[in-house]
């Protein structure tokens, strides 16, 4: 009898929602993975690591799952790893703190499936540190006590001794308890615990939109009502609550809360997003334009006589990778282009040929094409010809400037932009919860926005945030105004820029 072959599975915990939480191993697992199976308070961030091709299933388990559902979920689990498939099972916090990664892994034992425990940072720790409170102090706490508010804890035979834990000491961190707030804290008063203990409830600890409220443990569940504080919640009852007046340093980064909507295109918007939540921000992403590569067939054409050309030139890190690709489906590789100088428009782009193997790129110090433009006028000589694959939408003047010179240019317009479909679905919802900035990295995001909106009405009382003169001319032409303005051309700059903004 031939033994079904079975697939590797993995728990892996991926933190409690700042995506870069996640731990080195968990991401490697996750970038490898044949299908993610994940539950609902994950952020969705953290399945843009996930490969083109990976399944991507979400089973939506939240705090009132029941076993049934909970034996659901095992036997997707065990049916993707009977069919050879590298499971991952992507837990909020940590698979083994209240997350029935307990209950899964004997599922997988059981049925003789090989697994692995992945820890994750728990939001009983998390939270908390991102309000500014150590759950333990030298001076303080040195003591911790996790507890679960699932529990229905009026049941005979409840699993959670209250009177210990109120009596205990030290920190008490309760996950998962805000239906049951009140109850809980009566608890732990009825215990012996003083109605004066301070308490903070912290509401999606670790995201950008996360809310902490304080009080005494007495009348935590009160200012919880009023202020109408919905779960996820993490519960923290010590005196060490008394130091988030000090240490709170999350939510007073410049742009805590700030609803920035990202234009970039999807695969473009990750860094720029990465950015603005390190900062405090909250990225809603947008694509205002979709890149669509076009006559690879002449540029392919152009590579086999690649000794006629001196020079390459870039003006976009989109052209860049769409160039290379065309290299390498005509066969060739970064070694067919020893003999031809290469410039690029800036540090992206710079960044993006040297993942290609291109070395000595030269680059203007002023990062748009009039600086790029006079740059290679300098340098080229005259009669070289200048291979130059870009935009549909490439400007004219930039081509004239090295004709001018006695150069030698030729134009492939290798992609264009179109709009995203799914961005027009998108963007009423996204309008209507508001918008604190829009940004735009090229006069193509200006543009795309202004029909997807199908106008600029819903972008009059938005600060504008932009990159380079070129664009800040395309957000003027469409009729509206820019008043942040980064000084180099780079999603760097202008994170800066708009930091700078609020700061003053």
């Amino acid at each position: 009898m031939i033994r079904e072959k079975s697939g590797e599975v993995y728990l892996v915990g991926c933190g409690p929602g700042d995506p870069e939480l996640i731990t080195v191993k968990g991401l490697r697992l996750l970038k490898d993975a044949d299908t993610i199976i994940y539950d609902r308070l994950i952020n969705s961030r953290i399945l843009d690591f996930a490969k083109p091709n990976a399944e991507l299933i979400n089973v939506g388990k939240t705090t009132k799952s029941t076993s049934l559902q909970q034996d659901h979920i095992n036997q997707i689990i065990i049916e993707k790893a009977k069919l050879g498939k590298k499971v991952i099972r992507l837990k909020g916090g940590d698979p083994f703190l209240f997350g029935r990664g307990g209950e899964e892994s004997e599922s997988l034992r059981k049925h003789d499936i090989p697994f692995q425990i992945v820890p994750g940072v728990t939001s009983a720790i998390a939270a908390p540190s991102y309000a500014g409170i150590p759950v333990t102090h030298r001076r303080i706490a040195s003591s911790v006590t996790f507890v679960s508010g699932n529990e229905d804890i009026d049941k005979a035979n409840s699993n959670i001794n209250w009177d210990a834990i109120g009596n205990t000491g030290g920190t008490i961190v309760v996950l998962m308890g805000r239906n049951k707030l009140k109850m809980i804290t009566d608890k732990l008063i009825k215990a012996g615990l003083n109605p004066d203990t301070p308490a903070a409830l912290i509401r999606w600890g670790s995201e950008p939109h996360q809310k902490t409220i304080t009080a005494s443990v007495a009348n935590i569940s009160i200012q919880a009502d009023t202020a109408k504080l919905l779960p996820p919640v993490a519960l923290v009852v010590g005196e060490v609550v008394n130091l988030r007046n000090e240490l709170n340093w999350f939510e007073t980064l410049p742009l805590v809360g700030k609803r920035i909507l990202v234009t970039r295109t999807r695969n473009q918007a990750s860094k720029l997003s990465a950015l603005l939540t390190q900062h405090g921000a909250i990225p809603i992403e947008l694509p205002a334009i979709e890149i669509v590569p076009i006559n690879i067939k002449e540029l392919q054409s152009k590579l086999r006589i690649i000794n006629e050309f001196s020079w390459i030139v870039f003006t976009s890190s989109n052209a860049v990778h769409i160039f290379f690709e065309a290299l390498y489906d005509a066969g060739f590789d970064s070694r067919h282009l020893f003999d031809v100088k290469i410039a690029g428009i800036g540090t992206v782009t710079k960044l993006s040929l040297e993942k290609y193997g291109i070395k000595n790129i030269i680059i203007p110090e002023i990062f748009n094409t009039d600086t790029l433009g006079d740059l290679l006028v300098k340098q080229v000589i005259k009669g070289q010809n200048i291979l130059l694959p870009r935009s549909e939408l490439g400007l004219n003047e930039f081509v004239t400037k090295l004709q001018s010179a006695g150069t030698q240019v030729t134009e492939i317009d290798i992609y264009k932009t179109v709009i995203p479909e799914q961005s027009k679905k998108l963007s009423t919802e996204i309008f209507q919860d508001g918008i604190d900035i829009a940004t735009f990295t090229s006069s193509s995001t200006v543009n795309g926005l202004v029909e997807v909106l199908g106008g600029i009405n819903q972008l009059k009382d938005v600060n504008i945030a932009c990159i380079g003169p070129v664009t800040q001319a395309a957000i003027e032409k469409v009729g509206l105004a820019s008043n942040i303005l980064a000084p180099e051309s780079t999603v760097e700059s202008l994170v800066e820029a708009i930091k700078a903004h609020f700061t003053e």
